[in-house]
C-alpha cells in the first residue's frame, strides 16, 4: 500500500519531500517502493534510533522477570529479524535462523547502533535493487504461504511495532519515556 503525500504530512508534520523519482547513475528510475513508501518506513526505523539514543549501556541489562529476555537481547533480536527481511528481498525465501554472535552485541548501545545503522543500508539497498516487475510479479516465500516483497516490507513494519510494543514494557519499567513517530531529534 503507498502512503498519499497528506500521510507523510501527518506523520512527519511537514510538506513532502520532492519528487524521488530520478535517474540513478546508471540510468535507471528508483522504484516505486523507494520513491513512494520508503520515505515514511524510515520513519518507524527511526523509533529504533530514538530508542538507542535515550538508553545507557546498563539499561540493555534489564529484565522485567528472570523469564524474559533482557533489553539488549531484546535489542539484537530484532536486528536479527531485520537480517532475515534483508536477505527475504535479495533471495525471495524468508528465513529466521541467523543469529549475531558477536560478542557484547547485546550489552552495547553503540555496537547495537552501528549495527542497525549497517542494517538499514543493507534493506534499503536490497529494496532498491528490486525492480517493478519484482514488486508486481514475484513472491516471497515465507515457508506455509508467499508474499510479494511490498506486502513482506509491511510485515517487517509490523515486526518493528511488536519490538517497540515490548520495548516500551522495558521503558516504562526504567522510568524512561518512549520514543513517537513524528518527534524529531
Amino acid at each position: 500500500m503507498l502512503y498519499p503525500i497528506s500521510h507523510y504530512r501527518m506523520v512527519h508534520n511537514r510538506e513532502a519531500p520532492p519528487d524521488r523519482t530520478r535517474l540513478y547513475g546508471n540510468g535507471e528510475t528508483m522504484n516505486s517502493i523507494i520513491t513512494h513508501y520508503y520515505p515514511i518506513f524510515e520513519t518507524y526505523q527511526g523509533l529504533r534510533d530514538q530508542l538507542m539514543e535515550i538508553l545507557g549501556d546498563e539499561d540493555l541489562g534489564y529484565r522485567p522477570t528472570a523469564q524474559n529476555p533482557s533489553l539488549g537481547e531484546l535489542c539484537r533480536e530484532i536486528g536479527e529479524v531485520e537480517q532475515a527481511y534483508i536477505e527475504s528481498f535479495r533471495t525471495f525465501r524468508l528465513d529466521f535462523s541467523y543469529r549475531n554472535q558477536q560478542p557484547g552485541m547485546a550489552s552495547s548501545v553503540a555496537l547495537l547502533s552501528a549495527w542497525y545503522a549497517a542494517l538499514d543500508r543493507e534493506l534499503r539497498t536490497a529494496i532498491e535493487s528490486l525492480s517493478e516487475d519484482d514488486f508486481s510479479k514475484r513472491q516471497i516465500d515465507r515457508g506455509h504461504f508467499s508474499l510479494p516483497p511490498q506486502i513482506q516490507l509491511e510485515v517487517y513494519k509490523e515486526a518493528l511495532h511488536i519490538f517497540y510494543g515490548k520495548a516500551s514494557v522495558y521503558l516504562r519499567a526504567l522510568g524512561k519515556t518512549a520514543p513517537s513517530v513524528g518527534k524529531t531529534s
